[in-house]
């Protein structure tokens, strides 16, 4: 009658098995690692210059460093060179804030053609709703866990 269903899943699965390439793990998460500890010792520096220049304390200098990682990402995705960054960095390039501004930045110019409030508002903030939704309400049942905690 004929090879059936399951012999076939398994003759594929080999099939696909011979074909796929190897993935180079240890370069990958060498890489990655590289690559946000580079964006974080370039956050740490930034801070270092407000609290050292402008005389503020770490908590304080912690905003405007932020922001300053989130431009530069911004302009860098704006340019093309973030994203030929983030194609070495794998990993490394989308945990961090810079990242999420590269997302953000790629988004909007993806779809500018569109106009600045149905191309570029819209579709930018289909991925940073969910993300910003989801931080709201992750913010709210810790805090509402730390006050049953401490007062209770």
């Amino acid at each position: 009658m004929g090879v059936s269903l399951g012999n076939r899943q398994k003759q594929y699965q080999q099939f696909l098995k011979g074909r796929q390439p190897t993935r180079p793990v240890l370069r990958n998460v060498l890489r990655a690692f590289l690559a946000g500890g580079t964006i974080c010792l370039l956050g740490q520096g930034i801070q270092e210059l407000f609290v050292h220049y402008y005389h503020m304390s770490e908590k304080m200098a912690g905003n405007p460093t932020v922001a300053i990682l989130i431009m530069l990402s911004a302009v860098l995705t704006g340019i093309g060179i973030y994203d030929q960054f983030s194609q070495w960095a794998g990993a490394g390039s989308a945990v961090p804030v810079t990242g999420f501004a590269n997302a953000m930045t790629s988004a909007a110019l993806e779809h500018k053609t569109e106009g600045y409030v149905v191309g570029i508002g819209s579709n930018m903030f289909k991925l940073a709703g969910p993300v910003i939704v989801f931080g709201v309400v992750s913010a709210f049942f810790v805090g509402l866990a730390r006050y049953i905690i401490l007062h209770v």
